[in-house]
């Protein structure tokens, strides 16, 4: 009697397992990790389809107008920055936030909250808004069946958030501030005891490219061709800065010597590079 009962058991356990049915989630989740200035952001949402729903209407099934919608689906949609950033004037310190809209026919209301466990309306308490952003309607001409985030237009100080579902799109632009520090830890940098090769040429970069002090760029990156006569990217960005002074015919010298010492080094791109470069003089 016992071994019938245990065989039973067997058999029950064995159907139980065979009964579980794995099935994809209809609102996969989706985390973004975008590096951003001098530091990140994380958001973390999942992603609802349309199927044949009406989404963004009066009453609608999904995400109706003028309603608090968790801008995804389950759990709360959240950001994370680990560097500050500025939302609409607004100056945010790195920490993790919760990311809802109150959509509307022609603008929505973004917002950045410091609850981040809203998932539903009822949850939302304005108390809590870090920052509440007006985003202008864009129509899409294809239609997206699945809610995507994405960011886009990065630039070292500033990025936008797409948000896009079916035929609308909004966005919410982020901005942050490098320059300033940068300049102060290149500063820093130069005023050591000892200043290698790559720093002076770090230091170069960040003068033409973000200063626009070409003097001091090409002070910095003579410095570095001084200590490091074989690293043949240091005479194009020689080069590029003297173009920039208007001295022409140093930057083809300088340009000239990038192309000989990368062509003794085997690399063919600076080879390009340089006559890239001697050609639009």
């Amino acid at each position: 009697m016992k071994q019938l009962v245990l065989l039973a058991l067997a058999a029950y356990l064995s159907c139980s397992v065979e009964a579980q049915i794995k099935m994809p989630a209809p609102s996969p989740s989706q985390n973004i990790v975008q590096e951003f200035g001098l530091g990140k952001i994380e958001l973390s949402y999942s992603r609802p389809s349309v199927r044949g729903r009406a989404v963004f209407k009066e009453g609608s099934e999904l995400a109706p107008l003028n309603n608090v919608w968790r801008t995804g689906a389950n759990g709360a949609t959240t950001l994370k920055f680990t560097d500050n950033v500025s939302i609409n004037g607004v100056q945010i310190a790195p920490g993790k936030y919760g990311l809802l809209a109150i959509p509307g026919k022609t603008e929505w209301t973004l917002v950045i909250t410091k609850d981040t466990t809203v998932n539903q309306p009822s949850a939302y308490k304005q108390e809590n808004d870090v920052v509440r952003v007006t985003a202008k309607v864009m129509k899409m001409k294809e239609s997206m069946e699945l809610f995507t985030m994405q960011f886009a237009n990065i630039t070292p100080e500033s990025c936008e958030l797409h948000l896009m579902w079916a035929n609308t799109a909004v966005s919410l632009p982020i901005t942050t501030n490098v320059k300033d520090r940068i300049r102060t830890q290149t500063e820093q940098a130069l005023a050591a005891e000892k200043v290698s090769a790559n720093t002076y040429y770090a230091a170069a970069n960040f003068y033409y490219e973000w200063d626009k002090d070409y003097n001091k760029a090409l002070s910095c990156v003579v410095k570095a061709i001084d200590g490091s006569p074989k690293s043949f990217w240091m005479y194009l960005l020689k080069a590029k800065i003297e173009k920039e002074l208007g001295d022409k015919v140093s930057a083809k010298q300088s340009a000239e010597k990038c192309k000989a010492v990368a062509t003794e080094q085997g690399n063919t791109d600076y080879v390009r590079m340089s006559d890239e470069f001697i050609k639009k003089l």
